[in-house]
Order: structure tokens, then sequence, then C-alpha cells
């Protein structure tokens, strides 16, 4: 008799799929501490490449995903990035007369 073909397996939800999600997590929240400071996405970049070795590409590609889905709050936040710089150039420019 010819064998029977196994019926196949259901797959096992693989550990790293929980902690990727919990990595990206993670990275989220720390970006979130990022925005805290005012830094903006590179400064962000730079500074959890740093302190907390994260790729840069993995930064970005998170930080983007929470532009996307937080359109009204990142336009807001650059605008007063924008704003709190250019009254710190005011207030140096001032001070070196």
């Amino acid at each position: 008799m010819p064998a029977l073909a196994e019926e196949p397996r259901p797959l096992k939800p693989h550990r790293s799929s929980s902690s990727s999600s919990s990595y990206i997590l993670l990275v989220q929240h720390l970006i979130e501490k990022c925005l805290l400071f005012n830094m903006d996405q590179r400064q962000c970049v730079e500074a959890l490449s740093k302190h907390a070795n994260i790729l840069p590409v993995i930064t970005i590609t998170v930080w983007n995903e929470l532009e996307k889905e937080n359109k009204d709050f990142f336009s807001s936040y650059s605008r007063n990035i924008k704003t709190e710089i250019k009254k710190i150039v005011v207030v140096r420019s001032s001070v070196s007369r």
C-alpha cells in the first residue's frame, strides 16, 4: 500500500514574532522618550543608536509608522520644534552682538 500523505500540521507561533513585537514596542517607547526631549528624527536616531544600540533603520521605520498613524501630532510637533529652533537662534544672535 502506498503511504498516505501526512496532513499538514498547524504552524506554531514563533517566539521571534512575539519578541519582534516586544522589540518594536520598546523602540516606540524610546522614540516617545525622545519626543519628550524635543528631539527631531535625526537626533532620535542618533541617540537610540548610541545609547540603546538600536539600528537606525529600525528607529526610522518605527518613527515613520508613528508619523503615519499620528499625522496631526507630528505636524504640530514639527512646527513646535522649528519655532523653538528659531527662538534659540534669535537669542544666540542677540547675545553674541
